[in-house]
């Protein structure tokens, strides 16, 4: 049965029609798992799922720092900006009847530049500590979480085939953009760790979660998110170590030292490294359908 707020059944799209459980036991499982594969939303879990979403974290990072530079060093001129460009992206994602890399990838990088701009405003417009801005998208984070469970009683990213699983699973990934901005910042400037110590920080961490999940049998959803959460900071160390100067500038006491490439370079870098890594996640996903 379809949602009241979404219409008869028979209005909606294929790929957001309510599917029935499955039950395992039936030889049929396969193929039905298939299925809801297939009408997902979102990329499966691979190597290359990981390595994009690091590229893109990175970039959301150092790219918004050299759009707003374009811009004048205007945050909010920015942030309407990159926000009008998301909320295009976001009605294309929810417009395709699958997932599509390009599509998909393009939301997500900017999805993470309007979380760092979130923050960002929140910190120099607004004067909130990055303390207390990492408490609430921590808070907001889970409260996502919390609701998209109460909802629909599963926060597996395999299971994105209706409109409302897919409005929770991107409010989800703004708040964990818009936290790992804040914590990073927090933890790499404020508290003065550094970005390469905070990239071996949270390289660390992450590579706790992947061998509690595949060592001891950490649950698969909760080793996702918490892994997902994680890129997000390490992404954006990524980015500012390779960005910031050498030198650190002396008017600001909380600034780290990096490999002096600029936003500007490090911003291309890694985009053209998500065309390459979309371009080749396009070319699979046709020779998987065409074996189908």
């Amino acid at each position: 049965m379809a949602d009241s707020s979404m219409g008869r059944v028979r209005a909606l799209p294929a790929h957001y029609r309510r599917k029935t459980p499955v039950n395992t036991s039936n030889p049929t499982y396969g193929a039905a798992t298939s299925m809801r594969t297939a009408l997902s939303k979102v990329p499966e879990v691979t190597l290359y799922f990981w390595i994009i979403k690091v590229l893109c974290t990175t970039v959301g990072e150092t790219f918004a720092d050299f759009i707003n530079g374009k811009l004048g060093d205007n945050l909010t001129t920015t942030t309407l900006v990159m926000g009008s460009l998301l909320v295009v992206a976001l009605v294309v994602q929810f417009r395709t009847s699958q997932y599509v890399p390009v599509v998909y990838w393009v939301t997500v990088v900017l999805i993470s530049v309007v979380g760092t701009l979130i923050t960002d405003n929140m910190v120099e417009h607004f004067n909130v500590s990055l303390t207390t801005s990492t408490i609430v998208f921590a808070i907001l984070m889970f409260a996502s979480f919390g609701a998209w469970y109460a909802s629909e009683k599963t926060l597996s990213i395999h299971s994105i085939y209706t409109a409302k699983r897919e409005a929770f699973y991107w409010t989800a990934i703004l708040f964990t953009f818009a936290l790992g901005t804040a914590a990073g910042d927090l933890i790499g400037e404020q508290y003065s760790l550094g970005y390469f110590k905070s990239i071996l920080l949270y390289a660390g961490i992450i590579a706790l979660i992947a061998l509690a999940h595949f060592k001891f049998r950490l649950n698969a959803i909760f080793a996702f998110w918490a892994a997902y959460v994680i890129t997000r900071p390490l992404g954006a160390s990524i980015g500012d170590w390779l960005s910031q100067p050498r030198t650190p500038s002396e008017d600001d006491p909380t600034a780290q030292k990096g490999l002096g490439l600029g936003t500007t370079v490090t911003s291309f870098i890694f985009l053209a490294a998500i065309v390459v890594v979309v371009v080749v996640m396009t070319q699979q996903q046709r020779r998987q359908r065409a074996n189908a």
